[in-house]
């Protein structure tokens, strides 16, 4: 710790790799670290040990892959739910931090994580009701509003709507192990790749999947302003790197709705104003609001 500041710890808990960081706010950030994503017991211990050489911690955020189990009052709370990553369902993410170093811990999705920092600090920090997407490996959304996210029987599981299939996507069956079709199983990365064989950036601007994608994330938007009255939608993510998707995505959802949605100009479909470091900053905010919680 500096002086008297408190020094928060924050896990952006990722399937691919594990971003951690210390500083005294979401703005503030003094070091931070990334690591692959291996067996429960080698990555937990990896973080653990970064964390400690940091100095003491005030309190840690941790922002995870799901599903997730983020009702405090399930005895579950702060474990993976069922994954098909091996090893990892019912992981004790939380608990096995909270005993480590014996401070708060706050808990949420690391989409969560991303929408909350993007309210607070990014692209909705004027706002009162903003969610956020991330579209890469899979597709998950969260949503806050006046400065909460939403958790209701669990998370928002946004990747998992049912969208209209597009003329030219044939007769693709879908990658999702549990529906096939959904959203996740039809756009996210790997999904492209099995489809077209290279990464939606790597196709050339008038192959057919851009518009194929754009369509069915303009779908999700138009439902998520549709069901929320959501007064932004960020999109992140690696395949939204793809040049000139985020625009296509705003015609798509523009098309479907036909000027129809009450909120009219106050939807809009941007990029994250924090850019990568929405969700290590969210990860942030968590700790410092589990330390709040239990002062």
């Amino acid at each position: 710790m500096t002086g008297a500041r408190p020094l928060f710890g924050g896990i952006e808990a990722g399937g691919t790799k594990f971003v951690l960081a210390v500083g005294h706010s979401p703005t503030e950030i003094l070091a931070r670290h990334a690591l692959p994503t291996r067996a429960p017991e080698a990555t937990l211990r990896q973080t653990e040990a970064w964390f400690r050489e940091q100095g003491p911690l005030a309190a840690l955020g941790i922002a995870s892959f799901g599903p997730a189990v983020v009702d405090r009052a399930d005895g579950s709370w702060g474990h993976i739910g069922t994954t098909p990553k091996p090893g990892w369902s019912g992981c004790d993410l939380a608990g096995h931090f909270a005993r480590a170093f014996d401070v708060p811990v706050g808990f949420d999705t690391d989409v969560n994580g991303a929408a909350l920092a993007e309210s607070a600090f990014g692209a909705g920090r004027e706002l009162a009701s903003l969610a956020y997407v991330t579209v890469g490996t899979g597709i998950g959304g969260g949503l806050v509003v006046d400065g909460r996210a939403l958790h209701g029987a669990a998370h928002p599981e946004m990747g998992h709507l049912f969208p209209r299939r597009h003329p030219a996507d044939g007769e693709f069956e879908g990658i999702c192990p549990a529906h096939g079709d959904c959203l996740e199983g039809l756009a996210c990365g790997p999904a492209i790749l099995q489809r077209w064989g290279a990464s939606l950036s790597d196709l050339p601007d008038n192959h057919e999947a851009h518009a194929v994608i754009a369509s069915y994330l303009g779908q999700l938007c138009h439902a998520i302003f549709a069901m929320t009255a959501a007064e932004i939608v960020v999109l992140g993510g690696g395949v939204m790197h793809t040049p000139g998707l985020l625009e296509r995505t705003r015609e798509a959802a523009a098309r479907l709705d036909r000027g129809y949605l009450p909120g009219g100009a106050r939807h809009a479909i941007v990029a994250p104003a924090l850019g990568p470091n929405a969700g290590i900053a969210g990860a942030i905010l968590l700790a410092q609001a589990a330390r709040a919680e239990n002062s």
